[in-house]
Order: structure tokens, then sequence, then C-alpha cells
């Protein structure tokens, strides 16, 4: 009788227990849940709400300043939301990203953002506009427009002129997420990352006209872990220039032209200069370019350095100089010392590299005297010259590696 008692209490506690121990695994649920909400929860910031007109003639700055800073100080992942319409930013503007307390911001722009007719309003700010120290920042969208026109005219003119500004330059920042903006007539670069770290360009269009001084498309310095995936540009300069200090970048399906290719460098300009390493360029296509895929250097004493590059899978479509490697780079002929390239360049791969030349010569590797080449590799190489019925030759100086596959023309290593 005791032993059956015993059982039916020990019973008893065991649901008891059972159903305490559920409710309370219930309650934790909803807690962590209602934690998680409060943490991803979006706070969204239009800018006409701050006084900004998309009527293309009214200053907006003071109005995306103030969105800028209601999101920075806000403890929710914010929206900046632009609506359709043309929204003039009159000055320069930074956006600094120091003592910002949002996780993360998206500036989501449906319209288009307007710099001043007059290029001097701008032309010796540095960036048009301008992220500083920020982290988790995305741009997706919009357009920009710099009206850089009336500065190139007066560049080619002679005239004193200032030397321009960057559309869009991000500094000292990390997670930055670029996707779908335009950028249109930038007075100089029009995107420059400097000291970024794990950056994403994808599906982005730079247009600006062939003629154009110095307004390469997309400008990296110092910068680490940048990916640039699916993306035209047609400018004056290089397409993508990747300066000293560069590691890590993979660009992707990119369509160059027209411009000046896709360039490392021009790199040695100083003698304690960092080095460019871990560079991909994989299913880029380059129409009516000046240059393919380049590699230049200033005829100078340098530490600098380039290492582990590798072009392949990509197509040349009349292109005046599909591969080539030039270390007495020197434009204009002027201010050049009669020096040779400290820079060293080594483990370059060049693979199904095909497509058309409008010069004869399709591959110059003209390396440095004082520091040759080293580890190049030519595998599957096929470029045909479209003028004067003669075959595409290579020019190499100084240059060292191995050729495998289809070689046309035929190699010079």
């Amino acid at each position: 009788m005791l032993v059956c008692y015993m059982k039916i209490c020990d019973n008893y506690l065991f649901v008891h227990c059972f159903f305490l121990f559920q409710w309370l695994k219930i309650v934790f649920l909803v807690v962590i849940a209602l934690v998680s909400l409060s943490t991803t929860a979006k706070v969204t910031y239009n800018v006409t709400s701050f006084g900004a007109k998309g009527d293309g003639n009214t200053d907006s700055t003071k109005a995306f300043l103030s969105a800028w800073a209601s999101a920075c100080n806000s403890t929710k992942t914010a929206v900046i939301y632009v609506p359709a319409g043309t929204y003039l930013l009159a000055t320069a503007v930074t956006f600094a990203g120091e003592r910002c307390q949002s996780s993360s911001i998206t500036i989501r722009i449906y319209g288009t953002l307007v710099a001043p007719f007059n290029y001097d309003a701008i032309g010796n700010s540095g960036d048009w506009i301008r992220f500083h120290r920020v982290n988790h920042l995305t741009i997706s969208g919009g357009t920009l427009d710099a009206r850089g026109g009336s500065l190139w005219s007066c560049k080619t003119s002679g005239n004193s002129c200032p030397s321009g500004a960057t559309t869009l330059g991000i500094y000292n920042s990390k997670n930055i997420v670029i996707s779908g903006l335009k950028s249109v007539n930038s007075q100089m670069f029009h995107i420059l990352l400097d000291a970024c770290i794990n950056a994403k360009l994808q599906g982005v269009t730079i247009s600006a006209s062939g003629a154009s001084p110095n307004t390469d498309g997309i400008h990296l310095i110092s910068s680490m872990g940048v990916t640039i995936l699916n993306s035209k540009i047609a400018t004056g300069d290089d397409c993508i220039s990747i300066g000293p200090g560069n590691s890590n970048l993979w660009i992707e399906t990119v369509a160059c032209g027209p411009g000046h290719g896709i360039s490392i460098g021009s790199l040695g300009w100083d003698l304690d200069e960092p080095g460019v390493e871990n560079i991909t360029v994989t299913m880029a296509t380059f129409r009516g370019t000046q240059n393919g895929v380049r590699i230049k250097t200033w005829a100078r004493a340098s530490n600098g350095f380039v290492t582990s590059a590798t072009f392949q899978h990509v197509t040349m479509v009349n292109v005046s100089n599909p591969i080539i490697i030039e270390q007495r780079y020197c434009p204009d002929k002027n201010n050049c010392p009669n020096q040779v390239s400290g820079v060293k360049i080594r483990d370059v791969v060049y693979e199904d590299i095909h497509g058309t030349s409008a010069t004869q010569v399709a591959v110059k590797l003209d390396c440095s005297q004082g520091n040759p080449c080293t580890g190049l590799r030519l595998k599957d190489v096929n470029l045909n010259y479209v003028r004067g019925g003669k075959p595409a030759v290579s020019s190499c100086a100084y240059a060292a590696g191995t050729a495998s596959g289809i070689l046309h023309p035929t190699s010079c290593l």
C-alpha cells in the first residue's frame, strides 16, 4: 500500500515538473524572439522628411546630412530612403561614421543626385560625396551625376582648372556593399575605395566620354578583400585601376570600353610603397579599349611589388594592347627620370585570353632591366591582329616564365 502511494506521488511530481519545464522553455523562446526582433527591426528615414526636394534646383545637402545623422544615431538597423526625383547636392558632403550607433545603414536611392553645374563648387574638394570610417554600409540603386563635362572641356583647353572631384569616395571603412548604382560624368574618379576592408560592388554602371581625362571608373588604394561583379564601365581612363597596397581582389564579369583597360598601377612612384598581391580578373570583356589587362610602373627606385596576379577567361575586341606589362610608364613623356623600375613583378598568370588586337604587338612584356619579371605564365592565349593581313606578334624584354597550350601570337618568353 505504501509503495503504491509513493509511485503515485512520483508520477504526479514528474508530470508537474515536465509541464513546468515546457512552460519555461516557451517563455525562454519568446524572450529570445523578442530580443532578436528588437535588434533586427529597421527604421526608415525619408530624405524628403528632412527638407530634401527632388526638383533638381533646391540644395538638399543639409537634408541628406540630417537624415544621415538620424540613421547614424539610431540603435536599430537604419534605411535612408531617397525617392524618385532629382536632388541637388550643391557642395561637397562628408558622411562620417566614427560615432554611429546603428549596426548597419542602407542608403536606398530611387532618384538621381546631381552636382552643381559650376565645377568650381566642388572641383577642389577631393570628393563630391565622401564616406569616412563607416561600417556595414550599403548603397543601393540610383544615379550619381557629377556633371563633369564642362571641367573636361576646361582641362583639354589648356586653361587653368581645378583638378576635379571624385564622385564617390569611401575611406577607412569596412563591410561595404554598392549595388545597382550608376555613376555618370564624374569630374575625376567615379568610385574610390581607400583603406577599405571587405567591400562588394555589384551591378555597377559607370559612364563618361571616352575623351574625358582622369575619369577612372573604380580606383582602389590600400584595400583588402574587394569584390567587383557584373559591372559595365565606359570612361576616359582606366575602367578599374589598382593602386599600391591592395590585396585579395576578385574582379569578375566586367565589361570595359571605352577606356584604358584594367590596370595594376601605376606603381613605384614612391620608394617605400606597399605592394599588390592576390589579384584575380576573370571573365572580363574589353571592347575598343586602349589596353586590356595591364601592369604599369614608373621607372623609379621603389620597394614595391606585384605578386600572384591572375588574368583568365578574358575576351578582347579590337583592343590596342591586349596584354601589356609596362615598367617604363611615362604618360606624355613628362617628368620621368632616367631610371629603372624598382617594382618586382612575379607570378603573373595569363590564361585563356582570346579575341582581336588593334595593333600587331598583341602581347608586350616590357619589364624592368634592374628587376626582371619572373614566374610569368602564358596559357591558351589566342589573339589575332585585325588589320593589314599580318600575324600578331609578341614582344618581351627582361621577362622570364613559361608558355603552354594555344599560343597565338607565338610566345617570346
